[in-house]
């Protein structure tokens, strides 16, 4: 499983619009074949930074989904209204279960 994690900072005036976009591009990205969760979050400490959750059966799902015009698209837009360049973290996880 790939387990990727994405912090964005917005400027206050652009706030509800990434907030607009971020839950269309979650909400489109869950129908990708491959996606077991996707998700974005508000963070508690600084309520302008936005925090994306994501999980993906395979580094083939996640090379698709980035693949994606749509994607593509929202990546761009979100880039011109940060207030700082936005990170993204990959990892590639093995899942454990807990006796």
């Amino acid at each position: 499983m790939i387990v990727v994690t994405g912090k964005a900072l917005a400027k206050p005036e652009t706030f509800d619009e990434i907030r607009r976009l971020s839950l269309e591009h979650v909400h489109r990205s869950r129908t990708e074949p491959g996606c077991i969760s996707h998700a974005v979050h508000i963070d508690c400490e600084n309520p302008l930074r936005f925090v994306f959750v994501e999980q993906w059966a395979d580094r083939q799902a996640l090379t698709a989904h980035f693949q994606v015009p749509a994607s593509r698209e929202f990546v761009k837009t979100l880039r011109s209204m940060l207030s700082e360049p936005s990170t993204i973290q990959i990892y590639d996880v093995t899942e454990l279960q807990m006796p």
